[in-house]
């Protein structure tokens, strides 16, 4: 009679799926930095189209917020709320031309993350979707 053989492992555990979420990066092109610090406020905009505050943040050391949503997401549009004045670049006053900027997104597909970069500069800003 053969020995039996080495246990079989248990299989682990699938892991959990990374739930959808908003998230920003602020970079200051003019210093070729990361805006760290910066008030990033996120709202859902209601039937009535009044904005519901889900949440705020401050970017971290890297000009991030990772997770805005910080709940499970649902189809509609979002607006986020950067506060320009809170984030002084190294050496500087609060010196900003603009001091607040607002984006509005619409989320349809609430399988996917959306991510929303920024990038200042003096006089000027861009943002886009990103990945």
């Amino acid at each position: 009679m053969a020995s039996p053989g080495p246990e079989t492992p248990p299989t682990p555990p699938a892991p959990s799926p990374v739930a959808p979420t908003i998230s920003t990066h602020v970079l200051d092109t003019q210093t070729g930095l990361p805006a760290a610090g910066m008030h990033v406020i996120l709202y859902k905009l209601g039937e009535d189209d009044r904005p519901i505050r889900l949440t705020q943040a401050l970017t971290d050391h890297d000009g991030r917020v990772r997770d805005l949503l910080e709940r499970p997401m649902s189809p509609g549009t979002y607006r986020l709320e950067f506060n320009l004045s809170g984030a002084t670049r190294p050496g500087t006053g609060d010196d900003r031309f603009f001091r607040r900027m607002t984006v509005d997104l619409r989320v349809d597909d609430v399988s996917h993350s959306y991510h929303v970069p920024l990038l200042l500069a003096p006089f000027s800003m861009t943002t886009y979707r990103g990945s």
